[in-house]
């Protein structure tokens, strides 16, 4: 059974701070292409700021993104999950929490951040290499 580790390992963490304008925080999203963002200060977790935040909590309420501070807009409530939780662990918890990504701690610290996206992105890797022994399999038995 892969752990969040094995997938997570050697992989930056993108983060903004709580008083950056939600402005410079889409420009950062866009820039490194992810639809969600970890919110710290110093190494202690604030928030996630998703794009369904953007659009609920600062499009629909109309605030203007030069000047809205991401600490009045971004979700608080945020579950996390310790770094060797297993992949299953991991999807459960997002599904229990109606979430697509996970902040990933070691002790109180966050160290990466999980997505469903790259869970999926594992599972198809392993599902393409599990076919591709199979048909080997099966080319060296006939």
């Amino acid at each position: 059974m892969s752990g969040v580790r094995e997938i997570l390992q050697n992989r930056e963490l993108f983060h903004v701070g709580e008083n950056d304008t939600v402005a410079s925080v889409v420009r950062r999203m866009a820039e490194i292409h992810v639809g969600a963002i970890l919110v710290l200060e110093g190494e202690q977790l604030r928030g996630v700021f998703s794009e369904r935040d953007l659009m609920t909590r600062v499009v629909l309420e109309r605030l203007d993104p030069e000047l809205t501070p991401v600490k009045d807009v971004m979700s608080t409530e945020i579950a996390t999950i310790d770094e060797t939780a297993s992949l299953e662990e991991a999807l459960e918890a997002m599904h229990a929490h109606n979430c697509r990504h996970l902040p990933v701690t070691r002790g109180s610290r966050v160290v990466a951040f999980l997505s469903m996206r790259d869970l999926m992105h594992y599972e198809l890797a392993r599902k393409t290499e599990e076919l591709g022994h199979m048909r080997a399999y099966i080319r060296g038995a006939s």
